[in-house]
């Protein structure tokens, strides 16, 4: 009985999880594809990991704004560009991505897997 209930608990927080999660209608592309577009002058990347993270291993192309400061620095940003967002391992830049889109940004792509799948 016990297994069922945790099983219950599990699947509804996954069914939940994906009707409202980060990220939420935002295209995701691998970092190759992320990678493809480093001497694309139209693509602004950041990094939105919080500044102790992206200190001890970051990826050159990408700007520092963390998670909690993105609602405030949205505007250093050009909205008519395309911006890829990363984080750790995705979950964070999910959220910025869905962010920018309330802030009425239309390109946004997450890195899928973060920094956790960078190849």
């Amino acid at each position: 009985m016990e297994i069922i209930i945790v099983a219950a608990i599990v699947i509804i927080g996954w069914l939940l999880y994906k009707k409202v999660g980060p990220g939420k209608n935002v295209k995701t592309i691998t970092s190759e594809e992320a990678k493809a577009k480093f001497n694309d002058r139209n693509v602004q990347f950041i990094d939105v990991r919080t500044k102790g993270e992206y200190k001890g291993q970051k990826v050159k192309q990408f700007k520092n704004m963390p998670l909690h400061e993105l609602g405030n620095r949205a505007k250093e940003l050009d909205p008519n560009k395309e911006v890829i967002v990363l984080c750790q391992s995705g979950m964070r830049s999910g959220k910025a991505c869905s962010e920018l889109k309330r802030q009425g940004f239309t390109n946004v792509s997450n890195v899928r897997g973060g920094l956790n799948m960078w190849r």
